[in-house]
């Protein structure tokens, strides 16, 4: 468990403000890398059985990697490759919109849980605006567009009020059942990173991104599901399947 105490303890100073150039590449041991033939995405460890993500991340033969840092390190130790036997995305899910976002992944066997793969906490109550969250997610080199991801980050931002987020996005209609994080209007400088990244605030899973007009790691606006409003689907898909 020291690894996970010091990861903890590194990112404790950054949670009280925002710096939008502190970046970490440190792991933080819920996040799952999910590779696919087409995109790769961010996943987040609930159980050990069990992944969440966005629903846009159904992918083809898609492959569910932990304990990752560099996915474009061959060499890299402490990875955990697990095969998956189900991809169960919300039933309101449609690919026109960005409500009901949100993907479940039964795993086909129970991950080992190490200092490099833990577990998430679930929301058992709402989150408020202007709590601190980290966001994380794996960044591309943008001098090798050859290359895949190969850059873990994390970045602290705080969640917004509705208004604000309206402010950023004037022509979608912002749910109840979304969250808005970030820095309006935001950082206007070139990246390209994975999707799906989550929001941990206070270490209980609140968000996974749905859409953005830029880059979390650079503090634009993006919308994220809401994990709370979802906690009812969450329970009983993983109590049936």
């Amino acid at each position: 468990m020291k690894f996970i105490l010091f990861w903890a303890l590194l990112n404790l100073p950054v949670a009280l403000a925002f710096d939008p150039d502190y970046l970490n590449g440190i792991t933080p041991p819920y996040l799952v890398y999910l590779k696919s033939d087409y995109l790769p995405c961010v996943g987040v460890l609930i159980h050990p059985l069990w992944v969440i993500t966005a629903a846009h991340c159904n992918l083809p033969k898609l492959q569910v990697m932990l304990g990752i840092t560099n996915p474009s390190n061959d060499n890299e130790k402490n990875i955990q490759v697990v095969g998956h036997v189900k991809m169960i995305h919300h039933p309101y899910f449609s690919i026109t919109s960005i409500e009901h976002d949100l993907m479940l992944i039964k795993l086909r066997e129970s991950v080992e849980l190490n200092d490099y793969v833990q577990l998430v906490d679930l929301p058992e109550e709402p989150v408020h605006e202007e709590t601190m969250c980290m966001v994380s997610t794996w960044a591309y080199n943008l001098c090798d567009d050859s290359k895949g991801p190969d850059s873990l980050q994390n970045v602290n931002i705080s969640i917004i009020y509705r208004s604000e987020c309206l402010e950023a996005y004037k022509t979608y209609r912002i749910q109840e059942s979304m969250l808005c994080l970030g820095i309006v209007p935001g950082r206007r400088l070139p990246c390209k990173e994975v999707t799906a990244a989550p929001a941990v605030c206070n270490g209980v899973l609140q968000g996974i991104l749905t859409f953005l007009d830029g880059c979390v790691l650079r503090a634009d606006v993006g919308i994220y599901t809401r994990i709370f409003k979802y906690m009812s689907w969450i329970r009983n898909t993983m109590d049936n399947y």
